[in-house]
Formats: structure tokens, C-alpha cells, sequence
């Protein structure tokens, strides 16, 4: 078996190798349970790049059982109602790369079709419309999560000597290729420019040049803050509620990069052996910046990357919007890495977090939806746990850095195996062929030992030996075919001549 995984991930991604070794080896190396998994009639392949996965029987799941799924379910719906909103879908879903999005459909139009007000029906109507798929990155068994939260914060909608830190909108002189200005959805990742002159388009400026003024002045202020900290934990988590003087509150989500890649500011510090990885959270970092102001400034300027941000008409009852553009559900709404999957999809994550405490050891087994995603949110099996907002929320997710299982839910339209029936099964091992062409001869009998437990030797029996040595080694010989010579290939030249005359000929 170890043999067809490495050699199949030449041949394909690694989906298919999973789902056609499901169907081989289903007994023991794959499947945690001897029952069989029954199927419907599925249509549309699945797939997820760089990700290995293994369909389950709903009672293989921990805590499946246990769970709120009631909870799950109306985080679902809200979910719904902008996929039933979209229009742009392709008219071919076996076209469409994101087969999973186009299949949410059918699920949805049954929830929202359906009030559900108890947990067991939620359960049901779960395992009635999906497969749950045991989902991990390529070559890997447990995914990893982080949380993230809504930080509260102090400002002023004018600047004064304690609220000198600007909070800033999108700039008008920021561009992304194939993206207009004004576009209200752009990516969280790749190049973003400026333009120079008329035609000329230069990287965007990195943190250290903003915090040094280079967009002060314009009118792109939202509000200012007491501390870049605050800013720089703001745009990490980013969104934000900023508390203003009069009594008023700003809600600020996330709305454009700089362009440059995050940098982990808590990664620098464990590097730097400021302070050890077990021991790292939001709490520590802060700890630290509030006593190093300028090792702070520095640390800032080791994550180039920078967010502006929209105001959003929110209340303060209201939770943050997600990338989605439905409002989060604490502990029911995760980020996810939007170039793998869609949102709405629904993922049950199972392990232990230090939920109570920082050493703790908490049993987290709960129904997820994919609401929002983050420029530090990659893999298949990767996610950030929404926790709401304020200071408590901050102190949970803030300690968060676990391997857990990731469970995927996808809707029975989908067919998980079908991309691997259409892969050739790699060929056998070469030392099985090798031994299969040239068996080995039969070993030579060792002689009888006498009563001393010595093998007695004399010159007729070294001679023998050696006579029937010397047979085997020629038969064994003569048995293994010489290789045929290499066929003649014409030279390259010449072929390529042949070809450019062709052309003209035509």
C-alpha cells in the first residue's frame, strides 16, 4: 500500500488516491468501522486540492451524538440565504471546479424550506442531506486550528494627544490586477500596487512606511485609537468595535491589503527566544509590547503586511459580518481557506482545546460553519474558531494553536470516489516484476553435522560443493536475458527540420 501512495501522487491528486484506496482497502487501513457505508446514486465529483480524505458512518464520529446541531443548523441557514442568492453559477456544474459550492444548493432550499426547533431533527436533517468525510492535508492525519474574536476598543473620531493612532479606510491609489477600484470584494492575498505617474505600478507600501506617514493626510481616517498594539491586534482578528467618547460605537470590518504576506509578530518572539512556543499566546505578546515600546515599533514592522478597513452599519448588538456577509455565530462560525472551499459548508472539528483555562484540556466537539476566511488561513483542514467579541472571547482564542480532526460535510449530490475510478491503477513494484522474470535458484543444501555438532569436510565433498555451485551459477546465468540494444532515434535536428518543411509545404 505504501508503494501505490507514492506512486499514485505522481499520477493525481491526492483526493482520488484517498477515494480509491477507501474502496480497496476499506477494512483496516482506511475505515474505523466494519459496517458498510451505504451511497446514493451520486453525480458531481468531489474535490479538494491537496487533501486526503475518508468517508465515514456518522456513528464513527465523537461526539456526533452529544453535540447542539440545532445550533449548527441555524448557523446553516443564514448561510443560505446568500448562496440562494447567487446567480452567476455556471450552467454545467460538472464545469465548475467548486462542484461543492453549486451542490450547497440543495441542502439549503431544504433548510430554508423547514423550521426546525429541536436538536434531534437537526441531527437528522444533517445526516439525511450529507457524507461526512474525514478530511486532513496531503500526507497528514490531524488539521489545526486557531480562534479569533472581535476585539473592543477605546477612539476618538478626532485625533488628540491620547488618540493619535489613525485607523484607515482603503486608499483610492490602490490597485489589484484584474479588480476595479471600487470593487467591494477584493482578494485577501497576492500583489496589490500603486501607480506612479500614469502607467507606472510599484508594490504598495509596507507597514513601516504607513506608520511613518506616507497616506497621512488624505482623508482616509476612519477614527484614531490609544495604541498601535490595539491597531495591530484589530487588523489581525479583523474587525473591530471601537467605543467612542460620546458614547457612540464604530463597527470597522476587514476591507483591503497591502499586498504583502502576514507575518506571525507572535512567530518573531519565538524565534527571537523572547518567549518560549509553549507558552505563546495573544496575552504574552501583548504583555510584552505594553513593557518594549520600542521593540514593539519593531515587531510591528516585522509583519509588512497591512489592513484597511470599511465602517460597517452594525449595532453594537450586533455580531461582525464574515467574509460571507452574514453575521457570525460564536463557537459555531470558523474561517476557512477560501481557495479550497466554499462557504457554507459545514465541518465538524473534535479534540481538546484549553477552553477554561490555559492548561486545561477541554473536549471540543462541535458542528461548524464556514462563515469567513483569513490571509493565515491555508490547508484543507485549517481553521479559525469565532469566539465573539470582547475581552473573555479574546483570552480563549488568543491561546489556540491545536492539531484537531476535521470531519467534512458534503451534500450526497456529490460522488467523493468518483475522481479516483477515472485514475489507472499504478503498475506493480518493480522488485515483484524483477522476481516474477528471474526466479532464484534453489539454495544449496548445507551437509549433515556429526555428533560434535561440526559439519565434516573432506575433499570429495568440497569438490562436489563446488562442482554444483558452479552449475547453478551458470544455469542461473544463462537463464536472465541479456538487454536489447536501444532502438535508434533519429537525431533531434533532423526531425525538427522534417517538421518546419512540413509546415511550409502546407
Amino acid at each position: 500500500m505504501l508503494y501505490v501512495a507514492v506512486a499514485a501522487q505522481a499520477l493525481m491528486p491526492f483526493f482520488a488516491l484517498a477515494a480509491r484506496s477507501y474502496r480497496s482497502h476499506s477494512s483496516a487501513a482506511h475505515a474505523p468501522s466494519h459496517r458498510p457505508i451505504p451511497y446514493p446514486h451520486l453525480a458531481l465529483p468531489l474535490q479538494v486540492s491537496g487533501s486526503q480524505y475518508v468517508p465515514l458512518a456518522w456513528a464513527d464520529i465523537p461526539g456526533w451524538n452529544e453535540d447542539d446541531q440545532l445550533a449548527a443548523y441555524r448557523t446553516f441557514r443564514a448561510s443560505c440565504r446568500p448562496i440562494a442568492a447567487q446567480h452567476d453559477l455556471p450552467s454545467d456544474p460538472k464545469a465548475d471546479p467548486k462542484a461543492l459550492g453549486i451542490s450547497l444548493r440543495d441542502p439549503c432550499r431544504a433548510a430554508r424550506a423547514t423550521e426546525i426547533s429541536d436538536g434531534a431533527k437537526a441531527r437528522s436533517f444533517f445526516e439525511e442531506h450529507f457524507t461526512p468525510l474525514k478530511i486532513s492535508r496531503l500526507g497528514e492525519g490531524d488539521g489545526f486550528v486557531t480562534g479569533y474574536y472581535e476585539p473592543v476598543l477605546e477612539g476618538s473620531r478626532t485625533p488628540t494627544d491620547v488618540y493619535n493612532v489613525p485607523v484607515y479606510r482603503r486608499p483610492s491609489n490602490l490597485f489589484v490586477k484584474g479588480y476595479k477600484q471600487i470593487s467591494p470584494d477584493l482578494p485577501n492575498k497576492g500583489q496589490v500596487f500603486r501607480k506612479v505617474g500614469r502607467r507606472k505600478l510599484v508594490p504598495y507600501y509596507d507597514r513601516g512606511e504607513i506608520e511613518d506617514g506616507a497616506i497621512a493626510g488624505r482623508g482616509l481616517e476612519i477614527c484614531w485609537l490609544k495604541d498601535p498594539t490595539d491597531l495591530l491586534f484589530a487588523q489581525i482578528q479583523g474587525s473591530a468595535r471601537i467605543h467612542i467618547q460620546d458614547g457612540s460605537t464604530i463597527r470597522i470590518n476587514y476591507d483591503a491589503h497591502n499586498g504583502y504576506p502576514y507575518t506571525a509578530v507572535g512567530r518573531v518572539l519565538i524565534d527571537r527566544g523572547i518567549i518560549p512556543k509553549e507558552e505563546m499566546s495573544m496575552q504574552k505578546i501583548r504583555e510584552w509590547m505594553d513593557q518594549n515600546t520600542d521593540g514593539a515599533k519593531d515587531l510591528r514592522r516585522q509583519n509588512r503586511s497591512y489592513i484597511f478597513f470599511r465602517e460597517v452599519n452594525l449595532s453594537d448588538k450586533d455580531e461582525a459580518v464574515g467574509a460571507q456577509g452574514v453575521p457570525l455565530t460564536p463557537g459555531r462560525s470558523i474561517a476557512v481557506d477560501k481557495s479550497l472551499h466554499v462557504y457554507g459548508t459545514p465541518f465538524f472539528i473534535e479534540g481538546e482545546l484549553p477552553i477554561e483555562s490555559e492548561r486545561s484540556k477541554t473536549p471540543f466537539r462541535r458542528l461548524m460553519i464556514a462563515q469567513d476566511t483569513g490571509s493565515a488561513i491555508t490547508g484543507p483542514a485549517r481553521a479559525d474558531l469565532y469566539f465573539g467579541a470582547g475581552a473573555d472571547a479574546g483570552k480563549v482564542s488568543g491561546r489556540l494553536r491545536h492539531n484537531m480532526r476535521f470531519v467534512m460535510l458534503v451534500p450526497k449530490s456529490l460522488d467523493p470516489v468518483e475522481r479516483g475510478r477515472k485514475v489507472p491503477i499504478p503498475d506493480e513494484r518493480p522488485s515483484e516484476k524483477i522476481a516474477k522474470l528471474f526466479p532464484q535458484a534453489e539454495p544449496i543444501k548445507a551437509p549433515p553435522k556429526d555428533q560434535t555438532g561440526s559439519i565434516p569436510v573432506s575433499a570429495s565433498t568440497v569438490a562436489k560443493t563446488s562442482v554444483a555451485a558452479s552449475a547453478t551459477t551458470v544455469a542461473a546465468a544463462t537463464a536472465i536475458p541479456l538487454p536489447e540494444a536501444r532502438p535508434k532515434i533519429a537525431p533531434v535536428r533532423e526531425l525538427r527540420h522534417q517538421r518546419r518543411r512540413y509546415r511550409r509545404g502546407r
